[in-house]
């Protein structure tokens, strides 16, 4: 057999477009692997006949390779792509621990076998396997001082540290010794991709989802699924190599499945894309119409009643549907037309209860030439709140400055059951999450914030991006708020 290896240097993505499924062909990548670990063996013999010739083990220790202490912590991101940065191939793609750079392959004709002779860097690890090799002699490194690139590239916890992270109240250090708080990092901005940043932080404080998705193993699911939990370990990492973490690879994967609808280069609607993500979620976890066939209905839909009459049609006929949903729009009050120079100074504001009351099934809403009335049948075991802010004319955006105010804990939906005398049903609910905007509306002209609360500490965080601050928790609710997540509260709290 001869020691020479041709390796695949296709660009091509077989399912590019698609937005669902692998991009990774398993079949495909392991057939590339196995060939190129059968014709490397040829030269890892010869490599360990030499080595033995000139009196060094076989099997190099951290003790004999020295190539070890090239590696350079401060260099390594796996948090972008994981394409070859020559090829541009997804598939066998190794990250050398010297410069940090992904190359594709180990063979003699691969460009990570390259860059090791030109550039004198020699360890890289497969970013799919975890495992490292020197080239070009191309053997394997076995050493537990590998063991913590390892565990940043791939983050794992077990159950017992699932169950103890909203209790953590420990500070964890960064290569350059700078504290952070896991479950609590910035996201980079790439460009505009704040709309992105607050929701993903929302979801990753919400305890049932995040665990679900740091503990299962979603080899056999979508891009889409991988990559979100990937993101989601990497937030609660409680051993990074730096203080925040950058959503570059999901951004990627969250455009080609959504057909570049939501685009890193451009700012979109949060509550566009949750939910976009949520139903996208939903489908790629084998999810159907049944209210209990994914984590994301499970967690998020409720029910309700719509009852429906005309107020032209002289027939007073009322229509009746029950509908799911994943969140429920909270409408503002218009704000005064006219002001006096008082008056332009003083904010107006509306409690949630009052504006709650569009689901109390006693208070119609007309629209369209139809009144409707609305009442809950069924509460999910969290609720999303979307407050309509913004409205559009033939002219511009608008936006409705009115401040809502609320409180952090025990609000009762109960009111809104249809049933309200149900017995056995919590209706209690605390905050999640509050996401707000800054600014004057329109496409790229404010800016998204959004709150989460440590509950260990009991201290709420405001996170802008990168920006990671403690916040007040009275001083939440003077904040235009536009999405907020609400969890049943525990019945033991």
């Amino acid at each position: 057999m001869s020691s020479d290896t041709t390796i695949r240097t296709d660009t091509q993505n077989p399912e590019k477009g698609k937005g669902t499924g692998k991009r990774l062909l398993e079949n495909e990548q392991s057939e590339v692997i196995k060939e190129e670990e059968d014709q490397e063996w040829v030269s890892g013999q010869e490599t360990k006949k030499r080595r033995r010739v000139e009196g060094i083990s076989a099997t190099p220790t951290a003790s004999s390779d020295l190539y070890l202490d090239t590696i350079n912590r401060h260099m390594l991101d796996f948090d972008f792509e994981k394409v070859c940065s020559v090829s541009l191939s997804n598939l066998n793609v190794y990250a050398c621990l010297v410069c940090g750079k992904y190359f594709q392959g180990r063979g003699r004709q691969s460009h990570a076998y390259f860059h090791s002779l030109h550039e004198d860097h020699h360890v890289f690890i497969n970013l799919h396997t975890l495992k490292v090799y020197v080239l070009p002699d191309g053997y394997e490194v076995i050493d537990s001082s590998l063991e913590d690139i390892k565990y940043v590239l791939h983050p794992t916890f077990t159950k017992e540290q699932v169950a103890q992270l909203d209790q953590n109240v420990k500070h964890s250090y960064d290569l350059n010794n700078k504290k952070y708080l896991p479950g609590f990092v910035g996201l980079n901005n790439v460009k505009a991709n704040d709309y992105v940043n607050i929701i993903i932080q929302s979801l990753a404080h919400i305890p049932p989802l995040r665990d679900y998705f740091i503990l299962q193993n979603f080899e056999e699911h979508s891009e889409l699924v991988q990559r979100f939990s990937t993101l989601v370990r990497k937030i609660w990492n409680p051993r990074a190599f730096k203080g925040q973490v950058s959503p570059h690879e999901l951004l990627q994967e969250i455009s080609n499945a959504s057909n570049k609808r939501f685009k890193l280069s451009d700012q979109s609607d949060p509550l566009e894309f949750l939910s976009w993500f949520l139903n996208a979620l939903h489908k790629d976890l084998g999810g159907t119409r049944k209210s209990d066939s994914s984590i994301i209905y499970q967690i998020f839909q409720g029910e309700l009643k719509v009852e429906q009459q005309s107020v032209i049609v002289k027939d007073n006929k009322i229509t009746t549907k029950n509908s799911p949903f994943l969140y429920l729009t909270l409408d503002l009050p218009p704000p005064p037309l006219f002001q006096d120079e008082i008056e332009k100074n003083i904010i107006p504001q509306v409690s949630l209860t009052t504006i709650l009351t569009k689901y109390d099934g006693r208070t119609p809403q007309e629209s369209g030439g139809m009144l409707s009335r609305y009442h809950l049948l069924k509460l999910p075991q969290y609720l999303i709140f979307h407050i309509k802010r913004f409205t559009k004319n033939n002219w511009a955006a608008e936006k409705n400055p009115t401040i809502v105010n609320f409180p952090i804990k025990n609000i009762d939906m109960r009111d809104y059951l249809e049933d309200p005398d149900a017995e056995n049903i919590n209706t209690h609910y605390d905050l999640i999450a509050n996401i707000c905007h800054e600014g004057k509306p329109g496409k790229g002209n404010g800016i998204y914030k959004v709150h989460v609360q440590h509950r260990g500490k009991d201290q709420w965080y405001q996170i802008q991006d990168l920006i990671v601050e403690e916040i007040n928790a009275q001083m939440i609710f003077l904040s235009e708020s536009y999405i907020q997540i609400w969890g049943k509260k525990q019945l033991n709290n």
